[in-house]
Order: C-alpha cells, then sequence, then structure tokens
C-alpha cells in the first residue's frame, strides 16, 4: 500500500503540490481564525443574590435573609446546590445549576422564586441578582492616576463617567470600583443645642428627607403657551443643608446648621486598593459575561 502510494506520489507531483499547498493553506487559515481563550471558562452555571441589610450583625442577616432566601430558592428548577453566606450587613446566595442549564433562563427562575421569598423579609430589605457573570470572568483591571486630582475626585471619574463608558463595550458584565474614597455628606449633631431648642433628633432626618425632592405641578395657560409649574428641592451642597428649617417660632428659625456640622467626608471604607507598593489608588475591574471570550472582550 505503501509502495502504490509512494509510484503514485511520483507520477503525479503536480497533483501532489497542488495538494501540500491546499493542506498549507488551510493550516494557516486554521490559525488565523481559530478562536483562543486565555481563561477556558469550565465554572458551573450559577446566579447570585445579594441582599442589603445595613448595620446587622451576620447572626441576624442569616436568621432574617439568608434562611428565608436559601429555603425558597431550594425549589428552583435544575438547581443542584444552594448555598447561604451571611456577612455584616450583608448576605450572598449561590444557586449552583446542572452542567447545559441556559443561564438566562436559571436567572429568570431564580427571579420568580425571589419575588415570592421577597414578602417574607423585613421592610426596606430587597435582594438583587448578581451580574450575568461567571467566576473566571475578571478578564481586565486598570488604575487612574493623575497628579492634578485627589482620590475622592479620580473616584468621583471612576463611578460617574468612566464605569459606564467601560460599560458599553461588548461582553462585559460589570466594572467595579475599588479604592479611593467614596463622597458624602456627613451631619454631626449637637445633642446639647438639640436639647435646648427642644427638637428630636429624628426631625432632622425627616427634614433632609422631605427637603431633598422636586416636586411636579401641572401647567397653566397664558397668552395662548402653556407653562409647566415645578417645585426645585434637590440639595447641592453643604449651604443647602445648612439652611433647612427644623422648628420655627415667633418668626424665629432654628436651622439644621445652628444645631449641626455639615461636612463633605469620605465614606468609611472596608478595603484599600495599592499599586506597586507605592500606595493607595483607585481603579476598576472588568468582569465579562458569562461563555464570553476575555481576549475577545479585552480586544473590543
Amino acid at each position: 500500500m505503501l509502495g502504490r502510494l509512494i509510484e503514485w506520489s511520483v507520477r503525479n507531483v503536480f497533483l501532489v503540490l497542488v495538494m501540500t499547498l491546499a493542506i498549507v493553506a488551510g493550516g494557516i487559515y486554521a490559525l488565523m481564525n481559530t478562536p483562543l481563550d486565555a481563561q477556558p471558562d469550565l465554572s458551573d452555571v450559577q446566579v447570585i443574590v445579594f441582599t442589603e441589610y445595613p448595620g446587622q450583625a451576620p447572626q441576624v442577616v442569616e436568621d432574617q435573609v439568608t434562611y428565608p432566601l436559601t429555603s425558597a430558592l431550594l425549589a428552583t428548577p435544575k438547581s443542584k446546590d444552594v448555598r447561604g453566606f451571611s456577612f455584616f450587613g450583608a448576605s450572598f446566595i449561590y444557586v449552583i445549576f446542572e452542567e447545559g442549564t441556559d443561564l438566562y433562563w436559571a436567572r429568570s427562575r431564580v427571579l420568580e422564586n425571589l419575588n415570592v421569598a421577597s414578602k417574607n423579609l423585613p421592610a426596606g430589605v430587597a435582594p438583587a441578582l448578581g451580574p450575568d457573570a461567571s467566576g473566571v470572568g475578571w478578564v481586565y483591571q486598570y488604575v487612574l492616576q493623575s497628579d492634578r486630582h485627589s482620590l475622592d475626585e479620580l473616584r468621583a471619574m471612576q463611578d460617574w463617567y468612566l464605569r459606564y463608558q467601560l460599560t458599553t463595550a461588548p461582553g462585559v458584565a460589570e466594572v467595579a470600583s475599588v479604592g479611593g474614597f467614596v463622597r458624602q455628606y456627613s451631619i454631626t449633631v449637637d445633642p446639647l443645642r438639640l436639647r435646648e431648642f427642644d427638637i428630636p433628633i429624628s426631625r432632622v432626618s425627616e427634614v433632609i428627607a422631605e427637603s431633598n425632592r422636586d416636586v411636579g405641578g401641572r401647567v397653566i395657560e397664558m397668552a395662548e403657551t402653556e407653562y409647566m409649574i415645578r417645585g426645585r428641592g434637590y440639595l447641592r451642597g453643604i449651604e443647602d443643608i445648612e439652611s433647612l428649617v427644623l422648628r420655627a417660632e415667633g418668626g424665629a428659625p432654628v436651622l439644621i446648621g445652628d444645631v449641626a456640622r455639615v461636612e463633605l467626608v469620605p465614606d468609611e471604607r472596608r478595603g484599600i486598593a495599592d499599586l506597586d507598593g507605592e500606595g493607595d489608588v483607585v481603579g476598576g475591574i472588568v468582569i465579562a459575561r458569562f461563555g464570553e471570550n476575555a481576549l475577545a472582550v479585552i480586544g473590543g
């Protein structure tokens, strides 16, 4: 057999060369077009349920949030494991599905069960689904550096501008912010001043909540032109908060600035991000969608 093949090849040199060139061309084409994946996704199909319960101890979170949700999610079709974790002020539940289950079908089934289970949770507690990503979806990480901006300014740029631009990239499920400082307004109340004016501390939070909103009205017609009436009341700075009226008697108002100190301060942090051991930095983590090629997401 081998001798016949060699004899045929000697008699048909041109055909052998053509076949060799075709095989080489096919190999080059396959090499250039074969999709490569830096991290093949072999993880299970899973759906993450995240619930915030601010200020509560892990045992309280376990009893009032994690356990009720876990019990309800056990009945999810095609689920093979449900794992619940309780932390300070937060609950995480991982629903693991059978191999081959469509991720978005699984998310819809979990969401249906959450709509029923949410009725048994404490008031104000609302569970939410995590991003449609997998355990190997961490495809890209970057750092913001500047000699002219502070850490809180860089974090604001990351949270309110850059993060949204990257989220629109094909294959990206989420862009998580790390490091820096998140700005917040802090109101430090003087209890002696509150006692002096006979104002409960609950009144301070009520006034702030009631004052930080816009109010819609209706339209009025004047000279065949309609004008829309609205009340603009969003708080825009420290001065606006300090000028809120807590109480008014005899024409003398008591303002928040009279009983409290209003400041723009960083929010409490549970961790930091460091670059090459040189100090605190602001950055982001790009998470790819489940089943996406990491190289394709980065290249896109």
